[in-house]
């Protein structure tokens, strides 16, 4: 039974919400065709131009990040154009599972997981596959690495590929400026940094890419850019809008914002860096490579002698905090602790001081209690 008033999420979303999010998803619903949602999905669209950084406008859909995954997919491709996809884990891999599934000849880079993306590895693929577009993650929260996203991006235009970018975990986390860095479409996803329930999907497309869109023939029907395009010009959705997750978006956005986006980018870094620290402290290893680390999420290999997922349910058990543990090829081989969102400098220090608690019960005793929350504590506070 949990003797909390709430469970500390530190997983790679759901997210934390701030009360000010919780108190508007608990007011009365409105109408998906009222004047309320429509002042609503005006405010959220100008401010998601803000976090995506563009002038294109961004198209809110009442889906998980996957269905953005999918309409981009579909909207933009015909059955059987050829696709290269940058694979560095697990949501690199959903990518190539949709484009198959829509019947594109996709042509993959496997990259150890762990590890980014070697720019000069996607130079060669794409002259060798002729793709005319290609997909990759931005920040891969199944291994805990960020992609170096921009150059990433020079190599597809140097060849003219739409890039088509999974910035799920990555928005407001760490920088990607979409019209700056040239990029096509880019996908993101309400239960991450956004700090607000899963179920909503934001699509962002440039000039290039709804040009794509409009002679691409892969049926869609719900996930129909173009009507939801069309609908957004009367500040309304094509099919039933999620008025209540929408609402609860513009509070959130207001409140990331206030700082501006590079404070939110900023604080991302400072957490991610102070994880790193307690971990490094507690003697742990990253899984990731640290030239690429997330300020998403870190994930971690655990030490000698210790189940991660055992730990992991000690730790929800105990202290009713839950992290993550590894995805797919990475099943009961790493832990993951995620810092998006408006996760607080106490939630951390006391995520960190529980875990050292649990790691210490389990055997790995190779450090000094609190050595991994002073060392949190020193960047936290800096």
């Amino acid at each position: 039974m949990n003797r909390y008033e709430s469970d500390l999420l530190l997983i790679p979303g759901p997210t934390p919400m701030p009360p000010a999010v919780m108190r508007a998803l608990s007011e009365p619903a409105h109408g998906h065709r009222t004047p309320q949602f429509s002042k609503n999905l005006e405010s959220v669209t100008g401010r998601l131009k803000e976090v995506f950084r563009t002038e294109s406008d961004v198209i809110v859909l009442a889906s998980s990040g996957t269905g953005g995954m999918e309409a981009a997919i579909a909207n933009a491709h015909s059955p059987g154009d050829k696709i290269l996809v940058v694979e560095i884990g697990a949501f690199g891999r959903r990518w190539a599972e949709i484009a198959e599934g829509y019947g594109l000849e996709v042509a993959r880079l496997e990259v150890e997981w762990g590890k980014a993306a070697d720019p000069a590895a996607v130079d060669e693929a794409l002259a060798s596959s002729g793709a005319g577009s290609i997909a990759f993650t931005h920040n891969e929260t199944s291994t805990g690495v960020t992609n170096p996203t921009q150059a990433i991006l020079e190599v597809a235009n140097k060849h003219g590929a739409l890039s088509i970018i999974d910035a799920i975990s990555g928005l407001m986390a760490s920088e990607l400026p979409m019209d700056e860095w040239g990029a096509d479409i880019v996908v993101g996803g309400s239960q991450k940094a956004f700090a607000i329930p899963p179920g909503l999907a934001f699509v962002a497309l440039s000039d290039r890419a709804w040009k794509a869109v409009e002679s691409a023939t892969s049926p869609t029907y719900y996930f129909d850019l173009m009507a939801m395009r069309k609908s957004l010009e009367k500040w309304t959705t094509a099919y039933t809008g999620a008025t209540t997750l929408v609402r609860a978006l513009d509070v959130a956005l207001e409140l990331l914002l206030a700082d501006g986006l590079e404070g939110s980018i900023e604080t991302h870094r400072r957490r991610g860096e102070a994880v790193r620290a307690g971990i490094d402290a507690m003697g742990l290893k990253l899984f990731s490579d640290p030239a690429h680390a997330s300020d998403s999420v870190t994930a971690v290999l655990p030490p000698d002698g210790v189940d991660p997922d055992a730990m992991r349910k000690d730790l929800a058990q105990r202290f009713s905090i839950h992290m993550a543990g590894g995805q797919k090829d990475l099943k009961g081989k790493i832990f993951r602790i995620a810092h998006l969102g408006v996760i607080e400098p106490y939630q951390l220090l006391g995520g960190l001081a529980c875990l050292e608690i649990v790691l210490r019960a389990q055997g790995h005793t190779a450090f000094e209690p609190g050595a991994g929350v002073a060392a949190a504590s020193q960047i936290l506070g800096g």
